[in-house]
């Protein structure tokens, strides 16, 4: 990939991805705040505790934050189905605006066997030619009976060994644990499995092995083989050993998967869909999912964009389970790259990487954007560093948009009787029944052309609220019926930085409000019905979803925990 192919206004200094919800760059407000780090080593830029750590008093106040963009799924030539380097990849990330990437080889024998430790060289020189960037060695970890995790560590003496020490031991592929269809004979030892594999990520940021690792759940819907009690029983697993109020390592999951660019017209074919969500139930997936589950809505995975859905019956447990977006990016839409030609002698499993890309003059087939340059997860910190961005996201202070449709978003949510700043996104507030609160939504438009050349435009902000009710019966719940949309807001037009004030009443159960919007272009009533989400996100027709067309930004949520009368 040469400079030449990437646009000019994807430059970070000019881009959307560099503004923060003030309209400055994110890297000028780290440096006024005297907050920018110019260490990265792990371990040397904690942030504060998780305010649910302190004293349980009414209100809560979280601090000032910077928001920094990422992307927490990325493969290269290290990948059997890549074909990108680490450089090629963390130069697009650069030029796309991101603040830190995170590398998932796929595990198999090539990579568990030799893959790893070389993959390790070229991301310390990565991190050499990129120094702005953080940039983490992950894995994309084969979970037992199901699909797919992100896990990944920060930079430190075993951020290697943890990585292949897992794949080794606990790889559903590599071990052939992969069957996980209702009644089959392996399906309990392999579900049993995954979750010791979680216990045991849980137990070496415990003992201090490594400094922190994060587990995500990748593209649950595409198989539709990601139970409800699998990703609760992974979500408990990951809080074994944890402090009171500590989240743990499994933190969440896709809210939209990669692939974005599976169904742009004309492109991969007819029956294509954004997200190459274009599978149908079979003998491994959990029946109690509909097949609609298995397709995108505005380009989101069902599970996140059905208001009332599998999302929110987690967070209606009281639980914080985040979301994120990312590229997935194997092989980038209209590209000229491809795979180049293996050595006599030499395959995947005995190099564990594929030969350099090579270019050509012909485009070339996939699915994907550049890391940054349609789907961004932005994070909120309080300094900057690998365990920054890694305690941000444990926070739950995420949000995510595609098509750079925002360049801000900042929410608190207050008491009208408290002065001060309020809580955030992944935060929980604490009031008497009957109080009232302010949702404070403060939106910066987007000010540049996106990568595509559009100027986004945000047409409608709306605000979910869902009953908090509890740790649930079933784990096999995935629906909320408390969970609507209770307020939207038409922005059309409204450009530059503003600020919307929700009133919100605290009746006599917790609960949670979170935030969702798009351009407009595309919607209907939501998959449960128009009573509960009257203009959601909808399917495309296969071959012709457009996502520069069709783009949304969604937030985790804020609780807020009732007490008293």
């Amino acid at each position: 990939m040469t400079e030449q192919q990437l646009p000019a206004w994807a430059d970070p200094a000019v881009s959307p991805a560099g503004l923060d919800a003030q309209g400055v760059s994110r890297r000028q407000l780290l440096h006024r705040a005297g907050l920018f780090g110019a260490v990265f080593a792990a371990g040397s830029l904690a942030t504060p505790a998780a305010a649910a750590a302190g004293p349980r008093r009414l209100g809560g106040s979280d601090p000032r934050l910077a928001y920094l963009v990422g992307d927490h799924h990325i493969h290269t030539v290290y990948s059997h189905d890549a074909k990108y380097t680490f450089s090629q990849l963390a130069a697009a990330g650069e030029k796309f605006g991101l603040d830190w990437m995170v590398f998932t080889e796929h595990s198999n024998f090539g990579h568990a066997q030799y893959g790893a430790p070389l993959e390790h060289a070229e991301i310390l020189r990565a991190r050499a030619e990129n120094p702005r960037q953080l940039i983490f060695q992950g894995l994309e970890w084969y979970i037992p009976g199901a699909e797919h995790c992100t896990v990944f560590s920060p930079p430190g003496r075993h951020e290697v060994d943890l990585l292949t020490k897992f794949e080794s031991a606990y790889d559903g592929k590599l071990l052939g644990y992969t069957e996980g269809s209702a009644g089959a004979a392996d399906t309990a030892r392999n579900e049993a499995h995954a979750v010791k594999a979680i216990k045991w990520l849980a137990e070496q940021r415990r003992t201090g092995y490594v400094d922190d690792v994060l587990v995500l759940a990748n593209h649950p819907m595409r198989l539709g083989i990601d139970s409800p009690h699998e990703l609760r029983n992974w979500r408990d697993a990951g809080r074994v050993g944890g402090k009171d109020g500590d989240p743990g390592i499994m933190i969440g999951m896709e809210g939209a998967p990669g692939a974005q660019g599976a169904a742009i017209p004309g492109w991969r074919g007819a029956t294509s869909v954004r997200g190459e969500y274009e599978n149908k139930p079979s003998a491994q997936s959990w029946q109690g999912y509909p097949a609609d589950g298995y397709l995108t809505y505005g380009g989101f995975d069902w599970a996140t964009a059905t208001v009332g859905g599998l999302w929110d019956s987690m967070l209606a447990e009281g639980s914080l389970f985040s979301i994120t977006t990312n590229s997935d990016a194997h092989r980038i839409v209209f590209d000229t790259w491809k795979n180049g030609d293996w050595p006599a002698g030499k395959n995947f499993d005995n190099t564990g990487r594929l030969p350099d890309p090579v270019n050509t003059d012909t485009p070339q087939p996939g699915s994907d954007f550049w890391p940054g340059q349609f789907s961004r997860t932005h994070v909120g910190v309080t300094r900057y560093g690998y365990r920054a961005v890694m305690d941000g996201m444990r926070a739950g202070r995420i949000w995510l948009d595609h098509g750079h449709l925002l360049d801000g978003l900042d929410v608190r949510l207050t008491r009208d009787c408290d002065v001060g700043r309020g809580v955030t996104l992944g935060g929980r507030l604490r009031v008497r029944r009957g109080e009232k609160l302010t949702l404070n939504i403060t939106v910066t438009t987007a000010s540049r052309l996106n990568p595509q050349g559009i100027l986004p435009e945000l047409a409608h902000v709306d605000v979910i609220r869902g009953a908090v009710r509890g740790p649930v019966a079933d784990r096999d719940t995935w629906k909320a019926p408390d969970t609507k949309v209770v307020k939207s807001k038409d922005v059309t037009g409204r450009t530059g930085t503003y600020t919307l004030r929700v009133p919100l009443t605290a009746g006599a159960e917790s609960f949670y409000v979170r935030l969702r919007g798009s351009d407009g272009n595309r919607h209907g009533p939501g998959y449960l019905g128009a009573s509960i989400d009257p203009h959601g996100p909808i399917t495309h027709a296969p071959g012709n979803g457009d996502p520069w067309a069709d783009t949304w930004f969604y937030s985790n949520p804020v609780f807020v925990d009732v007490v008293g009368g």
